[in-house]
């Protein structure tokens, strides 16, 4: 495998762990924050590089920011980046561990 590097790092920002993230821990698939400018192979390259695993798949999503509203003063969250890496069969990630 390719050795980890900064950008990697930079490229997998965080796991995002909830409950749906969870369930589909067990059908080998592992949720991710990442920059909105990543793209799928770079994403691929770097959950390959920074946790040894052979990934399969990536899928990609942008969730738009809220409009909220703190102490009566409107504004808008940022918009978040996600991408679920669906890994070969026999390679799992312990997201818990951190890197």
């Amino acid at each position: 495998m390719t050795e980890a590097t900064a950008k990697h790092y930079d490229t997998i920002t965080q796991p995002i762990i909830t409950e749906k993230a969870t369930i589909a821990a067990e059908h080998n698939q592992y949720v991710f924050k990442v920059p909105l400018k990543a793209t799928k192979p770079e994403i691929a390259e770097a959950v390959e590089a920074l946790f040894d695993v052979k990934v399969k798949a990536v899928n990609t999503l942008i969730t738009k920011g809220k409009s909220k509203r703190f102490r009566g003063r409107p504004y808008t969250r940022s918009d978040v980046k996600k991408a679920m890496v669906t890994l070969e069969e026999g390679h799992s990630i312990d997201v818990t561990t951190g890197l």
